[in-house]
């Protein structure tokens, strides 16, 4: 029996409240409305920003919801005006939209759109709009997308088609943390071949942009975590050197400048701790060094002298790898396909979504690289 205009009952992870468990309730997802799209969540990751919002900035305003924005699915049904995408299709969802019509995304300087400015309240990192309610209530969808559910509905500026061949259980990772990371290396510091870098953070974000800096002809790369059994998965992606900030009773910044004679060429921070992101900064060659701020947060000031950029150094942000979130993502899953990007290498668990609090759990335990969970069957 045809779903399509009408309301579905399914099963979703619910976050009541900030850190506390989130927990599995049947929620009520109404039909997508003008330019909207319906989907079927097939396969969902954990990422960090999922329990940034839970665990650390915990806004009041952004509770209840429903996390998730690392997800693939198929698509159940479309609301009016859309004519981009048909039942059937798989589609990856966006938290960062692409409209093609406004002034950012008709610009090649950045992959910023307009309308991911008022469609998202980034304070409570939650769409204006919700199609879901529970018991009664209301219910946010995290970053717009909300795919630690069985079902969502999301505009369609927010959507991409990828190819019919892709494994959605892991190309469900290209949602967010492997463009991420890899973007920041490829897109926004532009590494070039024959230089020196230095990843700050080797979660999956961090082991992307390992992966981005060989990709990119780095011949040195050096990884920088304090978890010693990092080392080894970094060079799996491309590391040459692993540093544990641990074994030194110096700062980082100084070793990495003793091993490299100044400083590296390009540094990415991947961690979200503005302590680091100054380090990074520091461990880049003055005279020329670009560093790059990965990791998110929102919580803290950070600060620097002047004289650590007068000199030469860059330091820039990157959103999603700097992809235009449509276009890169539909470009990442090719690659895939064509067996030119690494993705499996990234999961470390599977899970079904009645497990989300031990994914949740691994995630915030530094246990894993990326836990997929199964969502609906195919």
């Amino acid at each position: 029996m045809s779903t399509a205009g009408k309301v579905i009952k399914c099963k979703a992870a619910v976050a009541w409240e900030p850190n506390k468990p989130v927990v599995i309730e049947e929620i009520e997802v109404a039909p997508p409305q003008e330019n909207e799209v319906r989907i079927k969540i097939v396969a969902t990751s954990v990422c960090h920003s999922d329990l940034y919002h839970l665990f650390e900035s915990m806004h009041p305003e952004g509770f209840p919801t429903v996390l998730g924005h690392e997800g693939a699915g198929i698509v159940e049904s479309v609301g009016p005006g859309v004519t981009e995408f048909q039942p059937g299709d798989k589609v990856i969802p966006l938290f960062l939209c692409q409209c093609r019509q406004c002034r950012f995304c008709k610009s090649p300087r950045t992959n910023q759109c307009e309308a991911a400015w008022t469609r998202i309240r980034q304070e409570i990192m939650a769409s204006v709009e919700s199609r879901f309610t529970c018991k009664g209530k209301r219910v946010l969808q995290f970053m717009g997308t909300s795919t630690f559910s069985e079902y969502t509905v999301i505009n369609q500026i927010a959507v991409t088609k990828i190819d019919p061949a892709a494994p959605l259980d892991k190309v469900c990772l290209l949602g967010c943390g492997i463009c991420t990371g890899y973007g920041a290396a490829v897109n926004t510091a532009k590494v070039q071949p024959g230089s020196t870098c230095a990843v700050f953070g080797l979660g999956a974000v961090g082991l992307a942009a390992v992966m981005g800096c060989k990709d990119a002809g780095a011949t040195r790369i050096i990884a920088v975590d304090i978890n010693p059994e990092k080392a080894e998965k970094a060079k799996v992606f491309g590391a040459t050197d692993f540093v544990n900030p641990k074994d030194h009773n110096k700062p980082i910044n100084q070793v990495l400048a003793e091993m490299t004679n100044g400083g590296v060429d390009y540094s990415l921070e991947c961690v979200g701790k503005v302590e680091v992101m100054r380090t990074a900064l520091e461990s880049c060659m003055e005279a020329w060094g670009v560093s790059v701020i990965v990791g998110w947060t929102d919580m803290y000031d950070i600060a620097i002298r002047p004289g650590h950029l007068i000199c030469g150094r860059t330091w820039k942000g990157s959103m999603f790898g700097g992809f235009k979130s449509k276009d890169g993502v539909a470009q990442m899953v090719k690659a895939y396909v064509d067996k030119k990007l690494m993705v499996d290498e990234f999961i470390t668990h599977n899970m079904t979504l009645d497990q989300i609090n031990n994914a949740i759990d691994l995630m915030k335990d530094c246990k894993c690289i990326r836990t997929v969970m199964t969502v609906s069957p195919q």
